[in-house]
């Protein structure tokens, strides 16, 4: 199988292409490296197009000889979105849709995406199934959901087999931190093994369902190989709720080290609280085991050590 992994010089999609190729697949990355890096893809054999989502020439040469399409390629950050909202939507609205239309030319009508939990907003239900409503709190939530609506769109207009993932705050071994807009598991560790206080916006009640990357790996390429579709989004995550606070803790635990904290203000456009029913995903990926948050820290704290 020849893949194409849209962003795939970033956190998730580097790490992707890495389980692709150790399971014998051929790899092709589309990024433009505006959030990715080429040293992620380091020592890894695959086919490299530089450009965007919204540069039809870039897509027609990424998309040559592809069977499948893992569309991670996104402008991320909630407060990204909020500081420049029209550049969220061009790259991940317009550029999801640029990127079905250069699929329908070349034939192409596998596609798993990946939408994000942020599209439930100020949907207060826990856990969040697939089919409560939606209520999108920064523009980014919304660029989205019309990532994962453009993507069934096509399924229902033009015929593709699609998959619309909800992902849940992935974290694991090549999340950067040390950037304005690291996720929270990075820049926690990152001020840790510094020896700087770690920033804490908000009271750290706040709770989310985080979700290992290997697993989200595993789920990614097991969707492609046997070119699953759904007709509705589904949540990939395994049901956890932990607080920040928890999450503080746990790396205390694990670092054996105390630490001082920031507290800051809560950011604009953050949901309180995360947690997926997966009933949908367990009916479809019935055979994949989840890798424990404990487990997941441990070998995310040795990564960064090794880098630090």
């Amino acid at each position: 199988m020849r893949l194409l992994i849209t962003g795939g010089a970033g956190f998730i999609g580097s790490n992707l292409a890495r389980t692709a190729l150790a399971a014998g697949h051929e790899v092709t990355v589309l990024d433009d490296l505006s959030t990715g890096s080429k040293t992620n893809l380091t020592g890894l054999d695959v086919s490299f197009v530089e450009g965007s989502l919204l540069d039809e020439r870039a897509l027609d040469a990424s998309l040559d000889g592809v069977d499948s399409v893992v569309h991670l390629g996104a402008l991320p950050s909630v407060p990204r979105s909020i500081k420049a909202p029209l550049t969220s939507h061009a790259v991940n609205a317009t550029g999801t849709l640029q990127l079905l239309e250069r699929m329908r030319v070349h034939s192409v009508d596998h596609v798993v995406a990946a939408s994000s939990s942020s599209v439930y907003g100020s949907n207060p239900a826990l856990p969040k199934g697939e089919r409560e409503w939606v209520r999108p709190m920064s523009p980014y939530a919304v660029s989205k959901l019309a990532t994962e609506q453009y993507t069934l769109a096509y399924q229902q207009s033009f015929g593709f087999a699609s998959l619309a993932f909800r992902f849940f705050n992935v974290y694991g071994p090549g999340q950067a931190a040390g950037h304005a807009y690291a996720a929270v598991i990075p820049a926690f560790l990152d001020a840790i093994l510094h020896g700087r206080p770690v920033p804490l916006q908000g009271d750290g009640s706040q709770s989310r369902d985080f979700t290992y990357v290997g697993t989200v790996c595993r789920v990614l390429l097991d969707a492609a190989e046997r070119r699953v579709s759904h007709p509705e989004p589904v949540n990939l995550a395994f049901g956890t709720n932990t607080t920040l606070l928890q999450l503080l803790d746990l790396l205390r635990a694990e670092l054996d080290t105390d630490f001082e904290i920031e507290s800051l203000p809560a950011r604009a456009g953050d949901v309180k609280h995360s947690q997926a029913r997966n009933d949908e995903l367990r009916s479809l990926f019935p055979d994949i085991e989840p890798v424990s948050l404990e487990q997941g820290i441990q070998e995310t704290t040795a990564w960064f050590r090794s880098t630090t």
